[in-house]
């Protein structure tokens, strides 16, 4: 990995600023990072030196004269994004302003060939920054020289796998799928405008991405939201098990139960989640009652979620959560079993885990160029 030139304190304010903006003039980078214009000129000037800025054209002050307009210089680099999802990888490559360079999507088995393609279609002369790997996973806090992993075994082999394509020597950071796709939908998605909100992800397994105050809630050992872990059944005589609620509310068990109640006048059963919900769609009644029930057990789930944080919004989201068939039911029973709480569906879909990611990348990307700045002040 190249290393970032050290900076001033000055210039990596500047281009901290830059890469939030995209394109901008000296009084537009004075006005955003709360410099005097003879010390953004200063800036400027020593980020070109070192290619972290390059002149992009002019733009009209509207006081008759032109501005020259700046953006990222090709040593900026670029950060990668790597959603290592139950049945699909994606992978997005990014500039540090987070203009998309690359992207690439494949099977979970084929996921390291899926990085390497991604990797490949990166501009050469673009340093790789950092990467940033969500996994269906809690992650394990960081110990020194030992790398970040997945905390159990259900993500450690994938990533073991993917490991082996990541260029060495490039941090990597990874981040709970559900964390990553909650701040899709805070920056991009149904969440926007909203600082703080839960993120109800209900696919193959449950989670909560948790926003408070703009920022992910990831807790004491990186496990908030882990909703699996709530006890489930709990009733005289029934002992919880071990990820039962998670088994249960599930798309497989959901499925399951479907089958079992199937009615033969009612033609094929549907296998799938999107049969199910399209036979729902068209008024079959018994694909209608089994999303009329799934939908009464996310709103518990949910009226759980409310009672511990009363986040004002939830936003539901994953391979069945994101079903706007689901809403009406879920926002009946949460108003039902607990205090007024609105509920939306995801706007972000199945790339929200990737785009957060991303995001994410960029954010650290940033950091890694601008961490050294003031040595040189």
């Amino acid at each position: 990995m190249a290393r970032a030139p050290r900076l001033t304190e000055s210039a990596g304010a500047v281009f901290a600023v830059l890469a939030g903006a995209g394109r901008a003039t000296r009084p537009q980078l004075a006005s955003l990072a709360g410099l005097s214009k003879p010390t953004v000129s200063s800036a400027v000037a020593e980020l070109e030196g070192v290619r972290l800025a390059a002149h992009s054209g002019t733009a009209s002050s509207g006081t008759g004269r032109n501005a020259a307009v700046y953006r990222l210089g090709p040593a900026a680099g670029a950060v990668l994004a790597v959603d290592l999802g139950p049945a699909l990888t994606r992978v997005r490559g990014c500039a540090l302003d987070g203009t998309l360079l690359a992207e690439a999507t494949g099977s979970r088995a084929g996921a390291a060939d899926v990085v390497r393609e991604a990797l490949d279609a990166l501009p050469a002369d673009a340093p790789l920054r950092t990467i940033v790997v969500a996994v269906g996973d809690v992650t394990a806090p960081h110990k020194e020289g030992a790398g970040m992993r997945p905390a159990t075994a259900k993500a450690g082999p994938v990533f073991d796998a993917v490991a082996v394509a990541l260029p060495p020597g490039v941090p990597v950071h990874l981040e709970n799928n559900v964390n990553c796709a909650a701040l899709a939908e805070l920056h991009e998605g149904a969440a926007r405008g909203r600082n703080t909100f839960g993120y109800l992800r209900i696919g193959v397994g449950i989670g909560l991405g948790i926003v408070v105050g703009g920022q992910v809630l990831r807790g004491a050992n990186g496990a908030a939201g882990e909703l699996a872990r709530l006890p489930y059944p709990w009733d005289d005589g029934r002992e919880p098990r071990h990820e039962a609620l998670e088994e249960y509310i599930g798309a497989r068990s959901l499925l399951r139960r479907v089958a079992e109640a199937w009615p033969d006048a009612d033609g094929p059963c549907p296998g799938t989640v999107e049969q199910l919900f399209a036979l729902a769609g068209q008024g079959r009644a018994a694909a209608r009652a089994a999303v009329d029930r799934h939908a009464v057990d996310v709103g518990r789930l949910a009226a759980a979620v409310t009672a511990v944080l009363d986040p004002g919004l939830v936003v539901l989201g994953g391979s069945t959560g994101a079903y706007p068939q689901l809403l009406h039911g879920v926002r009946a029973e949460l108003a039902r079993l607990s205090w007024p709480t609105e509920v939306v569906s995801s706007t972000v879909g199945d790339l929200g885990t990737v785009v957060g990611a991303a995001r994410l990348a960029v954010s650290r990307g940033v950091q890694t160029v601008t961490e050294s700045a003031g040595t040189k002040d």
